[in-house]
């Protein structure tokens, strides 16, 4: 279990970067004009990690006259599942994309699910993103060290909550944490959500003690003073966190990143893919997506076509195999 669990970790953390020279309007109709009639559907609720970076893809793409009604839509349920289900179902549909990241993949083995991600088309990966420990404003904890001294006294009774389902970044993390300050990961008290727009309610009425999420889910709250960030799991402190230390600053050797991409579904034409692909580049060439990923505390990770389809497979089966060994697959 724990060599397992270190190598998906592990592969969790490698970034590759590419430079992608596409421009927008892959199919011939669209020549001279912006991209139309584009769907992105997020497969959990609304406010989380992955509307929230679907909804900037969009207005950076219409901003940009990049693409021209872009229609993102929520179809949640079971950690991904659901809109992992549609987005299989929709064979051929070469305007229908649905954001994603590690969270669908777990989920896809978690709850059982008859659709894998290996089924759909991939199309890019497109950001990282470090985790962060999150508090309310209330709470007694005022470092991730105070945090860490009453976990491991009670671990049934410090509730930890996270926006994914079990093998999915969320849970992931908390569950490495605990390994790596000498907690059972097995007593580990772990509350699922529904994407971040169901944890952070949870985190803000004190309902768990702490969130583990993607620190960008949580920068307008800490900005309005409503929750405290302790630490980030990041390599080097963030520009969008910046007096937020690392956890390694606090003396706990660990990082941790967890990564976002986009999928459409099986057997679309080439020309459907190539387009998306193309949309896609040319929105991740902008200055304005560059600003974005600053603001959202992200990491660029640009990867797209045949270079994201090695990577989702390497990730879809190592997520298996640590469920597996989880007696959670």
């Amino acid at each position: 279990m724990k060599t397992s669990t270190k190598a998906i970790l592990a592969a969790l953390m490698t970034v590759s970067l590419s430079a992608c020279g596409a421009t927008a309007g892959g199919g011939e109709e669209n020549k001279g004009g912006p991209v139309a009639d584009l769907r992105l559907m997020v497969p959990n609720t609304p406010g989380g990690g992955y509307d929230t970076t679907a909804r900037t893809i969009a207005k950076v793409m219409e901003d940009n006259k990049i693409a021209s009604g872009v229609e993102v839509f929520n179809l949640s349920g079971a950690g991904g599942v659901v809109g992992l289900q549609r987005t299989v179902n929709e064979k051929g549909n070469g305007k229908l994309a649905m954001q994603m990241g590690l969270g669908v993949v777990g989920a896809s083995y978690t709850q059982k699910s008859p659709a894998k991600l290996t089924q759909t088309t991939p199309l890019a990966k497109v950001i990282e993103e470090p985790g962060a420990i999150v508090v309310p404003k209330e709470s007694p904890y005022q470092t991730i060290n105070d945090l860490v001294t009453a976990w491991k006294a009670d671990p049934g009774k410090i509730a930890v909550g996270g926006g994914s389902s079990p093998g999915g970044p969320d849970h992931l993390l908390p569950m490495r944490l605990a390994k790596t300050v000498g907690i059972d990961p097995t007593k580990v008290n772990f509350v699922s959500y529904d994407g971040g727009g169901e944890l952070l309610p949870a985190v803000l009425g004190g309902k768990i003690a702490f969130g583990a999420s993607g620190v960008g889910e949580f920068l307008d709250q800490v900005e309005a003073g409503q929750v405290r960030v302790l630490a980030v799991t990041s390599a080097q402190r963030l520009d969008a966190a910046k007096d937020v230390p690392t956890l390694k600053e606090s003396g706990i050797d660990m990082e941790f990143t967890n990564w976002r991409g986009i999928v459409a579904p099986p057997e679309i034409s080439a020309a459907d893919k190539q387009q998306w692909i193309d949309v896609l580049t040319a929105m991740h060439g902008t200055e304005a997506w560059k600003a974005e990923v600053v603001k959202h505390g992200w990491t660029d990770a640009f990867v797209t076509g045949d270079q994201f389809a090695t990577f989702l497979t390497e990730q879809d089966k190592a997520v298996a195999d640590v469920l597996t060994d989880l007696g959670l697959a």
